[in-house]
């Protein structure tokens, strides 16, 4: 049986913060070019949580949704611009949250590169996790 603990995050600048129990769905890169371009990077790492065990704790009021497109919901601290969640229509009870902005260890390390046929060109993959692609971004390469 795995252990339930809570693990925190928050944006850059502090305004936003949140709390969430795991164990978590899965970790993985994501290499699609709506996160390069939110993201400003080559790629963003996700953890997949449990929707009903994450909590906004601070500066829900400051918490701007984007649309960015028919299925996806990408939310950011509308203070200092960091992005930190994503909710798929089509996945329920699962929250997305920026690996970058939890505070310490998560409980599982990313499994996967997605949507890596997108990947940007500049960008080296050296390691050897699997890697996902196609229309779905989550077709096996």
């Amino acid at each position: 049986m795995e252990t339930t603990n809570i693990l925190t995050g928050s944006c850059l600048c502090g305004a936003v913060a949140f709390m969430f129990e795991t164990p978590s769905i899965g970790a993985g890169h994501c290499h699609c070019t709506m996160c390069q371009r939110a993201h400003g990077a080559g790629f963003v790492t996700w953890i997949a949580v449990r929707e009903d065990g994450f909590k906004i704790t601070k500066g829900d009021d400051v918490i701007v949704h984007f649309r960015s497109s028919d299925h996806l919901t990408r939310s950011f601290c509308g203070r200092c611009g960091s992005s930190m969640l994503c909710n798929e229509d089509s996945h329920d009870n699962v929250i997305d949250i920026t690996l970058a902005n939890i505070h310490g260890e998560i409980d599982k390390p990313p499994t996967g590169h997605f949507f890596y046929d997108c990947r940007a060109p500049w960008t080296q993959v050296n390691d050897d996790l699997r890697k996902f692609g196609g229309e779905t971004g989550m077709e096996k390469l």
